[in-house]
């Protein structure tokens, strides 16, 4: 897509803080963490929602959750425990229209927002 910002930030036109990337996913800091630990994990394949998968996104989004596993070990907090969020749609809180999994973690974290 061709003004998304993640996928600028896949094509590398806009600066990240990257903490993972191979073939098919990236990961990044989030600019408004709300843990000392907020990475956002993403296809660079663009796919706007949850609402948009497809049947052969199957694969993709179950190595999605395998990459997240990796990166909560490598980050430091699996053994702590972590959360993986998706926002979907506007009430949802899903600010930009594409596929992002928050991982957040290093401190208790509460529903205390919602």
């Amino acid at each position: 897509m061709k003004d998304c910002l993640f996928c600028k930030i896949i094509k590398k036109k806009i600066p990240s803080d990257i903490v993972y990337e191979d073939k098919d996913f990236i990961s990044f800091r989030d600019i408004n963490p709300l843990a000392p630990l907020h990475l956002l994990i993403i296809p660079k394949k663009h796919i706007s929602s949850i609402n948009q998968l497809k049947t052969q996104d199957k694969k993709l989004i179950g190595d999605l959750f395998l990459v997240a596993k990796k990166i909560a070990k490598d980050q430091g907090v699996s053994s702590r425990g972590y959360r993986l969020i998706f926002n979907v749609g506007k009430e949802g809180g899903q600010m930009i229209e594409h596929l992002h999994l928050h991982l957040l973690g290093g401190k208790t974290l509460s529903w205390s927002k919602y």
